[in-house]
């Protein structure tokens, strides 16, 4: 997997703002890859990163991860949906112009 495309999707997700998500396929279109690379690289490496912060579409994670998710997302004031599984993304997800503009700078170091 190249390096430069997993720290451009790691630093992506860093920049999602406290109380807000975006779903993979926004992570794909800013970083000019597919959602599924995105997932890929998120389930191998994103640990370290704000990885409650990424959903899918549905605004819905993995099962295996809703348990911690949930006490980050109230943590910072994400409500969940009626179904447990994720929240609204539209309700919650993230400027993604501003987003846009903010990883720019954070990858400024990145460009080659």
């Amino acid at each position: 997997m190249d390096d430069v495309v997993v720290e451009r999707v790691l630093r992506a997700v860093e920049q999602v703002p406290r109380g807000r998500v975006v779903s993979y396929g926004d992570l794909a279109a800013l970083v000019g890859v597919g959602p599924r690379l995105v997932g890929r690289i998120m389930s191998t490496y994103g640990s370290n990163v704000t990885w409650w912060r990424v959903t899918n579409s549905s605004g819905d994670l993995p099962a295996v991860l809703l348990d911690e998710a949930r006490e980050r997302w109230a943590a910072e004031g994400i409500l969940l949906k009626p179904n447990g599984r994720g929240c609204r993304i539209t309700q919650y997800r993230a400027d993604l112009a501003r987003l846009d503009s903010d990883y720019e700078r954070a990858t400024a170091d990145l460009r080659g």
